[in-house]
């Protein structure tokens, strides 16, 4: 059986809709802020914007985070910028250009209220941050300086060079620091959210670990936040952060949350290639990049072992320009991927393994200089010649496509509350804004979106309800939980087995990357959903963890992060297998136009597809939020 979700967006015309929803903000008195208590778990930009907002009203917030501090938060490797329709460059842009080239770049498959909120919003954000004293780039005559990104024909990304997401999260860590020495904000660094606590059927709370000690502590409140990012290191591979993970979101989810579009994955074209076998990360060069550099491979199969300069104009196929003249190097993030993938699986790829493709900023650099390309990309160019040993200021990089951001997450409704009561998912764990493939520069737009405007502005329509009902940590809901945690960590230790944690995790990446990664069939995603179980029974009778429970334990800790990508792996690939059509970053091999382009099935997936848990080892339950575009009307993505 299918259900069926209600978003509960009000109505109107898209430009009232959030207007109407702002009134939510004064149902909750000052004096009443102060007896309500907010946990919010993850402190990047999302989680770290609302926490300081929050406190700035005046509720009393609990912020948990893995790291030692909110610094270390993965929302610092945002390189290129943050999207906002300001129309500095007067090239035509407006709040409605923005909205349709994200609802066009994610394939028609988001909410469309959702994402003209976001466009909406994003003006703002820039004043905000430009308040804080986020230093971003200017133009000589002291005005904010824009530049392009993928699937956009007009400069709106505001940057602070290659930088942008740090920068950003300084801005907002400042913000939060106030609020900490205010005393409305309690950080807690070094702890793990490790299971949620469902109290009458709403969300009150959560039970934790602390990294450092092993202890195990119950925190009850009267709402629950995730933003806890994404979940792109499932792929063992990937541009994240090494502690990325899945595991706040995925518990959630076992607790009764929907989890939706978990196949939505976003395969970013500007990664450094993979080195070697045992390589335990990838590095991003920034999509701004594709600014100034022009993407090419040789035209001949044997000359990919020439060095680049070698290689006449006449010998290069600048395959982007060629195939997307409209957008050229700048064409969306998912269709350069498939690009790059095509030419490589041609035998015309260059490097080691032939997995790669040049990016080359020659042509710029004769035309603007070498000292403009430094001021531009300058930290990226240090990276990469750390990284490669190679001067692309003299030598093309080598990039190639790899697991970046997650469009999929907890389903949310335009509240930005779950199906649970109770738990907010905000940022990059929930799925609302950036349907099937997200445009660059859109994430740091939706994470201080959510962060500093939509969520405080919407949280109070359910606490208003919720005054003298928060339950004590002593009761048996979060008794049980913290012992359902306490036997699972138990389990892990006394298992005993010959594998690490990571050697499953990195055989459980390659299987994901080759059965749904760039592409997807319906045979390889049953090969797959044969092999995960069969992998995880394997985990569970052979995986060794060391060390104890109370206690600081590296190991237990990645051993139980690993346990949930097992699982999680399996409920992406029957997502993927259940949407028989491609969309975005979603590309099954058997729909696809003569020219290779991804084909939708309007009619039977404009959807949400928002899964529910059922039990261990059973099918879950699809549920479908139906997708009406009133303003926007659906047809092929083009950008040739």
């Amino acid at each position: 059986m299918i259900g069926t979700l209600d978003p509960k967006v009000p109505p109107g015309p898209l430009d009232q809709k959030w207007r109407n929803h702002q009134d939510h903000s004064r149902l909750v008195s000052p004096n009443n802020r102060r007896k309500l208590e907010i946990i919010i778990v993850g402190s990047g930009l999302a989680g770290g914007s609302a926490a300081a907002t929050l406190g700035e009203l005046g509720y009393r917030v609990k912020c948990f985070c893995f790291q030692d501090s909110p610094r270390r938060a993965h929302s610092i490797a945002a390189q290129g910028g943050i999207n906002a329709a300001k129309n500095y460059q007067n090239d035509g842009d407006s709040v409605y250009r923005l909205f349709y080239d994200t609802i066009k770049g994610g394939d028609f498959r988001s909410r469309e209220a959702n994402v003209y909120r976001l466009a909406e919003i994003a003006n703002n954000i820039i004043d905000q941050c430009v308040a804080q004293g986020v230093p971003f780039a200017r133009e000589y005559s002291g005005y904010l300086a824009n530049r392009s990104f993928g699937g956009a024909q007009v400069s709106r990304t505001f940057y602070a060079r290659g930088q942008t997401g740090q920068q950003l999260l300084l801005g907002c860590y400042q913000a939060l620091c106030r609020q900490v020495a205010a005393g409305t904000v309690r950080m807690l660094p070094y702890t793990e959210m490790l299971d949620l606590v469902i109290v009458g059927g709403q969300a009150k709370g959560i039970i934790t670990r602390n990294l450092r000690s092993g202890k195990m502590e119950r925190h009850a409140a009267d709402a629950v936040v995730l933003a806890s990012g994404g979940y792109g290191n499932v792929f063992y591979l990937s541009t994240n952060a090494r502690g990325s993970n899945v595991t706040a979101t995925y518990r959630a989810y076992k607790r009764g949350a929907l989890f939706a579009n978990p196949s939505f994955t976003q395969i970013h074209p500007t990664c450094i290639p993979v080195s070697g076998d045992y390589q335990s990360k990838l590095t991003l060069m920034s999509e701004s990049l594709r600014n100034d550099g022009r993407v090419w491979v040789p035209k001949r199969k044997e000359d990919r072992f020439k060095p680049p300069g070698e290689i006449s104009e006449a010998d290069r196929d600048y395959y982007l320009e060629r195939k997307y003249p409209s957008y050229g190097n700048l064409a969306p993030r998912d269709i350069s991927s498939r690009a790059a993938k095509e030419v490589c699986d041609e035998g015309r790829g260059v490097g080691p393994g032939g997995r790669g493709v040049y990016l080359d900023f020659a042509d710029a650099i004769k035309r603007l200089g070498v000292e403009t390309i430094r001021e531009r990309y300058g930290n990226l160019f240090e990276v990469y010649k750390k990284i490669t040993g190679e001067d692309a200021y003299k030598v093309p990089m080598r990039i190639y496509p790899a697991v970046h951001y997650t469009m999929g997450g907890l389903w949310v409704d335009y509240d930005l509350m779950s199906n649970v009561p109770g738990l907010f998912v905000i940022g990059e764990a929930n799925f609302s804004d950036h349907g099937a493939n997200r445009l660059g520069a859109s994430a740091l737009m939706q994470g201080l979106a959510d962060g500093y405007f939509v969520f405080p502005n919407t949280m109070p329509n359910y606490l208003a309800g919720q005054m003298g009902k928060r339950p004590s940590p002593e009761s048996p809901e979060f008794e049980q939980a913290e012992q359902s945690v306490r036997a699972r960590l138990e389990k892990l230790l006394k298992i005993n087995g010959t594998r690490s944690a990571d050697s499953f995790h990195r055989e459980l990446g390659l299987l994901l990357w080759d059965k749904c990664g760039m592409s997807r069939n319906e045979q390889g995603l049953r090969e797959a959903l044969r092999k995960i179980p069969e992998l995880r029974d394997e985990f569970w009778r052979d995986v060794r963890v060391p060390g104890d429970e109370e206690d600081y334990n590296q190991s237990l800790e990645r051993a139980g992060r690993v346990a949930d990508f097992l699982e999680f792996a399996e409920l992406m690939c029957i997502d993927a297998l259940e949407r028989d059509e491609s969309a975005g970053a979603h590309f099954r091999e058997e729909h696809q136009t003569p020219d290779g382009e991804a084909l939708r099935d309007d009619e039977s997936h404009a959807a949400v597809f928002a899964w529910e848990f059922q039990g261990d080892r059973q099918p879950p339950k699809l549920h479908r939020e139906q997708l009406h575009f009133e303003t926007v009307h659906l047809a092929q993505r083009s950008y040739k």
